[in-house]
């Protein structure tokens, strides 16, 4: 999968954008689209004319619905100790730049985890929230066990992980998950709007509040406990079994 396929990257005035381009899959990702993801954000972060990264669809009504469920099928409990996405979606919340997520349409399962790895997360009101692993036979194990509690309050993020409950623009916008909604045609501005405002703040001022911010939490025993639980549900039984259902 080249990089245009899969996922693109540009420079647009103060935002360097990484867009997610496997629309026939409601961009699904695979390994191969996290290592794209890697490369364009480190050039983002390189490029000093970039003052925030914004995470998009390359089309309109999507966003992201998670990871592959082909390759997800193919996984051992060693490969789920071992999650590219995690790692990724790791590199994106200690990215020393600002990152927004530009959410038109649904993000689902590791697809909301990548959203929940921004700093800030913008919505359509077509846009839509589900966390469901659980009813895969796995949970969430790239961030949401301890970034979904953290941003939108333990009992929503319960209720989504636990039961899979879907959560619409307007809900998310009460609940904190995202800062602001508005009609699908309004996001770019919106998101220019953010990028504005980003531009006129001092570089080195937002990298270190961003590192005292990582500091207010330890997630890494949460982190740990995710892996192995994950790890254990997919020795249990063939993940396959379960996404054949």
């Amino acid at each position: 999968m080249s990089l245009e396929e899969g996922v693109q990257f540009r420079i647009d005035g103060p935002l360097g954008f990484i867009s997610l381009n496997r629309a026939d899959r409601a961009n699904a990702y695979m390994d191969s689209m996290l290592e794209m993801i890697e490369h364009a954000l480190a050039n983002h972060i390189a490029t000093a004319e970039v003052h925030a990264i914004v995470f998009e669809s390359a089309s309109g009504g999507r966003f992201c619905s998670g990871a592959d469920l082909d390759e997800l099928g193919l996984r051992s409990g060693a490969d789920a100790l071992n999650l590219k996405s995690m790692k990724v979606f790791d590199e994106i919340a200690a990215c020393p730049k600002p990152t927004i997520a530009a959410i038109d349409g649904p993000a689902v399962a590791g697809g909301l985890e990548l959203a929940l790895a921004c700093d800030v997360r913008l919505a359509s009101d077509r846009a839509r929230f589900a966390m469901p692993e659980t009813s895969l036979g796995l949970i969430p194990a790239a961030g949401a066990t301890f970034r979904l509690p953290r941003i939108a309050g333990d009992a929503v993020a319960r209720r989504m992980i636990l039961f899979g409950e879907e959560l619409n623009a307007a809900q998310a916008l009460e609940c904190g998950l995202v800062a602001d909604v508005v009609a699908p045609e309004a996001l770019a501005d919106e998101v220019r709007r953010w990028g504005t405002k980003v531009a006129g703040l001092d570089p080195l001022a937002l990298r270190l509040a961003k590192d005292v911010l990582a500091m207010t939490s330890n997630d890494d025993a949460c982190r740990r406990q995710t892996l192995d639980s994950q790890a254990r549900l997919y020795e249990r039984r063939h993940i396959g079994d379960h996404l054949d259902e």
